[in-house]
């Protein structure tokens, strides 16, 4: 299905990253950390790191000055009869985990049954990555998406299933590279009947 844009989102306007103003105390909240991981902020390899993480960190989570159901509200009822599933597949991501701020770094199928209309294919990428930029665990972040669309498109369905990868647990603590993990939601349709659940999964390729 082609997308309906027409206008550019909100979303699609960043800020110039090496423009935004870093508070000093957030700075020296850096400068600190690098202090009590065992180096010196002050050496020249490290004297803009703190303004750079800073800023970094507001890109990484600019899911916050997001609100995801805006990108719903513009729908569309001219489908030519149209009511079979729609599904957006294999999303790319990126976020952070709220417990220890490491990467969480995956990918999303979205898929919902149109009721009486449908929305640009690129908004649920957009509703995705809303929540996703925010400090997250996985478990909430499918949660949100699926509810998100539920609410705000009222379709007969709704199915989400994300895969991820978390550095919290490759890169530090049992250091167990290569381990996935997979989170699903599904409602209306998608939760009740079992036929529409299993057809919705093998389009997803489970």
């Amino acid at each position: 299905m082609y997308d309906h844009d027409d206008e550019p989102d909100d979303g699609d306007i960043i800020a110039e990253p090496g423009k935004i103003p870093v508070p000093e105390e957030v700075s020296e909240a850096i400068r600190t950390l690098i202090r009590w991981t065992g180096d010196d902020p002050d050496r020249e390899g490290l004297l803009d790191t703190p303004k750079r993480v800073a800023r970094a960190w507001k890109e990484y989570c600019q899911g916050y000055d997001d609100d995801p159901a805006h990108h719903l509200s513009r729908v569309f009822e001219e489908v030519g009869g149209y009511d079979e599933i729609v599904l957006l597949n294999d999303i790319p991501f990126q976020s952070h985990c709220e417990h220890h701020m490491a990467p969480i770094i995956g990918k999303a199928s979205i898929a919902y049954l149109p009721k009486d209309h449908v929305v640009g294919i690129s908004k649920l990428a957009r509703v995705l990555h809303g929540f996703a930029r925010r400090l997250q665990v996985q478990e909430r972040l499918t949660a949100e998406v699926a509810d998100c669309i539920w609410h705000h498109l009222n379709p007969v369905g709704v199915a989400v299933v994300i895969e991820a990868t978390h550095a919290c647990m490759t890169a530090r603590g049992v250091r167990t590279p290569g381990v996935g993990m997979v989170t699903s939601r599904m409602m209306g349709v998608f939760r009740d009947d079992e036929r529409s659940r299993a057809e919705v999964l093998k389009l997803m390729g489970y």
